[in-house]
C-alpha cells in the first residue's frame, strides 16, 4: 500500500477524532513508533473509534453499498412510475456496465475507502503492541482486546470486499509499500478465519456501556463473521465444503449456547427496538446518531427505497416488489406475524406496498428526512440461527436443522417447516429471504448457494457461463491499476 494512502488515513484520523487535542500535535509519519504514537489510553481509543467511523464512511456515506450490492441485484423489484430511477432496472437485470457511469455508482467501483479501513486496522494492531511497557498506557488484556477489534475490522472489511469484487489484494502490514496482486478469495477467507479463531475469545460477549452494544466488535460479532466467511467459502470450494459446514455448526452452537444471556430472539413486537440498534438481537451494526448530525446518505438506507409518506417525503415508494414474489414468500392463506408488522399494503398492485420493518423516522429542521434513523444492521442473531440450520441441513442433520429454522417460524407464529433433504435446504433459503429482507443478504445468498443461475430463485438469473466469467462480481475502477503493475480488473465488466 503506497504511503499516500497511509497519509490519507492519518488525515482522516485527525479530522474525525473530535476532542482529541493530543492529536493536534502531529508527528511526521516516518517518525511514528510505539514510543510516540499514542501517549494515553484515550489516544488509542480515539484511533480505534476512527477505524469504525471509516467503515461507516465507506459503506453508508460515500456510496449506496448495502442496497445496491446486496438487496437490489437480480431482485424482484420494479421502479415506481413516479420516480426517475433507471438504476433500479439495471440492478435487477445485473446490467452493471450500463450503471457504473452514473455518478452515484462510480464510488462502488472504487475500493480505496475499504482499504483505508484495513490500513487503520493494521496500524492499530501493530502499534498497540509497540507501546512502551514502562508507561503502562494499556494492560496486556487491553492490548489483546484492541488487537482483537483490529483483526475483526480488518477481516470484516476483507469479507465485504471479497463478496463484492472476488479476489482482492491482501495487506496485513501497517506500513507496507509493496504493490501486491489480487489474492484468491478463498485464501483471503482462510487467512482471516485462522486469525479470528485466535482472537475471538479476547472480546466480551457484550458491553456494559449500552452505546457499545452491537456497534463495537464483540465475541458474537467475530463468530457471526466467521460463520459467514465459512459459508461463502463453502459456496466456491466444493472439495472442503463439509469442513466449512462443520465449522459453522460448531460456531453456531457456541454463540447460541455460551453467550451468557447476551443475545436472544426478541418478540416481533420489539421490531422498532431491534432495528433502532443496540438490542440483544444485534451482533454487529454501523452506528447512526442523527441527533449528533451522523446521518447516513439517503440512498444508502434500504428503507428509503421501500417507504413513502408519512415515513419519508415520497408520495409512493421508489420501488415495489413483484406481487408474485410476495405471494410466494408470504402466501395469503398462511398466517405470519411479519406480514402485519413489517409490511403495509402487502399484496397491493398499485405501487403502495411498503416495507415498514425498519421504520424509525426522523426529520431535521432543515427538511432532511429518513425513514430509518437507526443503525445499519450487518449481522443479527436470527441470521446466524439460520446459517447454522442451513449448514446442518447441508450435512443431512435434518432434525437439528428443523429445530432451528422453526425457532424463527415460531416467533412469527407461522406454520412450522416440514421438509427434508434438498427440500429443507431450499426452505431454509426462503426463510432467510423472508426474515432478512432489506438487510443486505439477498444477492449474496443467491451467489454463495449457486441459486443465482436458477430462474426459480433469481428474478434475473445470471447464466452459468457468465457466472464463471465473473458476472456475480462488481466492476473495479481503472484507478486500481495506478502504481500497481500486478493489478487486474474484473474482466467480465471490461
Amino acid at each position: 500500500m503506497k504511503k499516500v494512502v497511509i497519509k490519507l488515513a492519518f488525515s482522516l484520523l485527525f479530522l474525525t477524532c473530535f476532542g482529541c487535542s493530543d492529536f493536534l500535535d502531529v508527528v511526521p509519519i516516518d517518525n511514528l513508533s510505539g514510543n510516540n504514537f499514542w501517549k494515553t489510553k484515550d489516544d488509542v481509543e480515539a484511533f480505534n473509534t476512527s477505524m469504525y467511523n471509516r467503515l461507516r464512511q465507506a459503506t453508508m456515506i460515500n456510496k449506496p453499498f448495502f442496497p445496491a450490492t446486496g438487496d437490489l441485484r437480480t431482485a424482484p423489484v420494479n421502479e415506481n412510475d413516479q420516480h426517475d430511477r433507471p438504476e433500479i432496472e439495471r440492478l435487477r437485470n445485473n446490467s452493471l456496465g450500463d450503471l457504473i457511469s452514473d455518478d452515484q455508482f462510480i464510488p462502488l467501483t472504487q475500493w480505496k475507502d475499504f482499504y483505508e479501513v484495513i490500513q487503520l486496522a493494521n496500524i492499530l494492531y501493530e502499534q498497540v503492541e509497540e507501546l512502551p511497557e514502562s508507561e503502562s498506557i494499556l494492560t496486556t488484556e487491553e492490548i489483546n482486546s484492541y488487537q482483537a477489534e483490529a483483526v475483526f475490522m480488518r477481516n470484516l472489511t476483507y469479507f465485504l470486499l471479497v463478496r463484492t469484487y472476488g479476489d482482492v489484494p491482501y495487506y496485513t502490514e501497517a506500513f507496507s509499500e509493496e504493490a501486491l496482486p489480487r489474492m484468491d478469495m478463498i485464501a483471503v477467507l482462510q487467512n482471516g478465519l485462522e486469525e479470528l479463531a485466535v482472537y475471538k475469545d479476547d472480546l466480551p460477549w457484550t458491553y456494559e456501556d449500552q452505546s457499545n452494544v452491537g456497534t463495537r466488535a464483540s465475541r458474537g460479532s467475530i463468530i457471526a463473521l466467521m460463520m459467514h466467511m465459512n459459508m461463502w467459502a463453502a459456496g466456491f470450494d466444493d472439495q472442503n465444503e463439509a469442513t466449512y459446514f462443520e465449522n459453522v455448526i460448531e460456531l453456531g452452537r457456541e454463540i447460541m449456547e455460551e453467550n451468557e444471556g447476551s443475545y436472544e430472539l426478541l418478540p416481533l413486537e420489539d421490531t422498532e427496538d431491534i432495528f433502532s440498534g443496540g438490542s440483544k438481537e444485534g451482533l454487529f451494526e454501523i452506528v447512526q446518531n442523527v441527533n449528533a448530525g451522523e446521518q447516513f446518505n439517503e440512498n444508502s438506507v434500504y428503507s428509503n427505497f421501500v417507504t413513502m409518506e408519512p415515513y419519508n417525503y415520497y408520495i409512493n415508494p421508489i420501488i415495489n416488489f413483484d406481487v408474485e414474489f410476495i405471494r410466494d414468500i408470504y402466501p395469503p392463506n398462511e398466517f405470519d406475524r411479519r406480514q402485519e408488522l413489517w409490511f403495509e399494503n402487502l399484496y397491493s398492485t398499485d405501487g403502495t406496498m411498503q416495507v415498514v420493518k425498519f421504520v424509525n423516522p426522523f426529520q431535521d429542521p432543515g427538511g432532511g428526512q429518513t425513514s430509518n434513523a437507526g443503525n445499519q444492521i450487518v449481522f443479527r442473531y436470527t441470521d446466524i440461527v439460520l446459517l447454522r440450520a442451513e449448514a446442518l441441513a447441508e450435512l443431512g442433520r435434518d432434525g437439528e436443522a428443523l429445530d432451528l429454522v422453526n425457532l424463527i417460524r415460531d416467533r412469527a407464529e407461522a406454520q412450522p417447516v416440514e421438509a427434508f433433504g434438498e427440500a429443507l435446504v431450499n426452505e431454509i433459503y426462503w426463510e432467510r429471504v423472508r426474515e432478512l429482507i432489506g438487510e443486505g443478504h439477498y444477492f449474496y445468498d443467491l451467489v454463495r448457494t449457486g441459486k443465482v443461475v436458477d430462474g426459480a430463485y433469481a428474478y434475473a438469473p445470471i447464466s452459468l457461463s457468465a457466472f464463471n466469467e465473473g458476472a456475480w462480481t462488481w466492476p473495479i475502477h481503472q484507478d486500481a491499476l495506478n502504481n500497481n503493475p500486478f493489478m487486474t480488473l474484473n474482466q467480465y465488466w471490461n
